[in-house]
């Protein structure tokens, strides 16, 4: 029986890195997408292989064009067969002071974390409605629902935008694709932990109902199991996955 296809859109690194790795171990073939991560990206890939024994591509494509997408989705379709589980990963964070905010780095946030997101669902769907079978996961965010600071409006904005396109992709395919997002809250992904001091981290943390911020291994097995035969019939819904935060954090 032949493995399914994953696409995981920025899984160069962390939290895309930890679903690659997650989804690969329990026999999943898989797509590393990335950008600028060339040298991280191949070596997820030789180690994804090595380890787990399933076919592994690693693509470099922009996911706010549109060209760009239709040509590693048909570089997947060529090789591998198609797409069978898209997990929107790739997102941009330009957090900045609120006075130095540029409309151009709004629209460079949108066009990454929401247009991305639209393009690579709209194409992968092609292949998911011929089967009438397809699963697409949003790794959308806290920002989106009740955590929102002016230093990165333009991000909060985009994963509130994401999770109104999980429901309206919904809608769309069902009952044949489901859509789904997640929203993680604090995750303790290298760069985001990158330049906090302990102080800080303690504070933070006192935010959070279980007291500690979540692993990417946390996120991965949740989109391990949203993608499984066990979670049928979950669709439409957003997942927060944020030990219990308590508002702002």
């Amino acid at each position: 029986m032949k493995n399914k296809v994953v696409l995981i859109t920025g899984s160069a690194k962390g939290i895309g890195k930890a679903i690659a790795k997650e989804l690969a171990k329990n026999g999943y073939d898989i797509v590393i997408n990335y950008l600028h991560s060339k040298q991280e990206a191949l070596s997820l890939q030789k180690e994804l292989i090595a380890s787990c024994g399933v076919d592994v591509l690693a693509i470099q494509a922009d996911v706010s064009s549109v060209e760009q997408v239709d040509a590693m989705v048909s570089e997947i379709e060529e090789k591998m067969g198609g797409v069978d589980v898209l997990v929107n990963n790739a997102a941009i964070d330009l957090s900045n002071l609120f006075h130095l905010k540029t409309s151009e780095e709004f629209q460079q946030t949108m066009n990454v974390n929401v247009v991305g997101a639209f393009n690579c669902a709209k194409r992968v769907s092609h292949h998911m409605m011929e089967r009438e079978y397809g699963r697409i996961i949003n790794i959308s965010s806290t920002n989106g629902m009740n955590t929102y600071y002016p230093m990165s409006i333009d991000y909060d904005v985009s994963k509130a935008a994401l999770n109104a396109l999980t429901h309206d992709l919904a809608m769309q395919w069902g009952p044949y694709i489901h859509v789904n997002a997640i929203a993680p809250g604090f995750i303790g992904t290298e760069s985001e932990l990158d330049g906090y001091d302990e102080e800080f981290l303690k504070q933070e943390c006192e935010k959070i109902l279980v007291e500690r911020y979540g692993k990417p291994e946390e996120v991965a097995y949740l989109v391990k199991f949203l993608i499984s035969e066990e979670a049928d019939y979950i669709n439409n819904t957003i997942i927060r996955i944020d030990g219990g935060q308590k508002g702002s954090c």
